[in-house]
């Protein structure tokens, strides 16, 4: 998935308010943060293979230091405790930042072929295969995403343009850029995928600036709106 994962991040902001929308990107996708680096750094491994799915012509060879169930359950419980160390924002806030980690391995299984390694010796390997039906495919995928962003602009409101305009940007930029990945050519290595995968930073960057330019509801307004 790609705006899949966007989409938890940005429901999850209902059930840890105080998180910054760029602190859930982070969570959401930090397997996909760590991946790309350790490919650079010849440690995990993928071949670009045209027609492997409908979806993607990425063939994820070897990656359990970022996308093994094992490892995902440490980086999920260690990004959960930095988070409430630096912030003491509350036990709550840290079971949705590191359930939010967590699902990237889950919501990755339900979309890979069987290439979701379960332990860091890289097997076994599952994967429900949802990326080999393109319409059922992008239209989970857009569904998932449309409920997250009416979950964020329900339970936040703009302060001023930027939280406002630059929210939407925001919205419209993960749509293009989903939209290219299913409509462009393929990448043209694997080295070139795993530095065109650090704009996820940019995203990231975002999420911050327009969460700083919104507000949570308070409960009584959305009662009030639901009247």
């Amino acid at each position: 998935m790609f705006i899949g994962h966007f989409a938890l991040a940005l429901g999850a902001k209902k059930y840890a308010p105080q998180a910054s929308l760029g602190i859930l990107f982070l969570a959401c996708q930090l397997a996909d943060i760590i991946w790309p680096n350790l490919v650079l750094l010849g440690i995990e491994t993928l071949r670009v293979e045209p027609g492997i799915t409908v979806m993607t012509p990425l063939e994820f060879v070897h990656y359990p230091y970022s996308h093994s169930l094992i490892a995902i359950l440490l980086w999920s419980a260690v990004f959960a405790v930095l988070y409430w160390l630096l912030t003491r924002s509350g036990t709550k806030a840290a079971i949705v930042i590191g359930t939010l980690v967590l699902s990237h391995w889950i919501l990755d299984v339900i979309t890979h072929r069987p290439d979701m390694p379960i332990t860091l010796s890289d097997s076994p390997r599952i994967g429900l295969g949802l990326w080999n039906s393109l319409g059922l495919a992008v239209s989970v995928e857009l569904l998932l995403f449309a409920a997250g962003v009416w979950l964020y602009v329900r339970h936040t409101r703009a302060l001023d343009r930027i939280g406002s305009i630059g929210f939407w940007s925001l919205v419209a930029f993960l749509v293009v850029i989903y939209a290219g990945n299913l409509l462009g050519p393929p990448p043209p290595s694997a080295t070139a995928v795993a530095w065109s995968a650090q704009a996820l930073w940019l995203v990231i960057a975002w999420g911050f600036w327009v969460d700083r330019h919104r507000l949570g509801r308070p409960p009584q307004a959305m009662a009030n709106a639901r009247g």
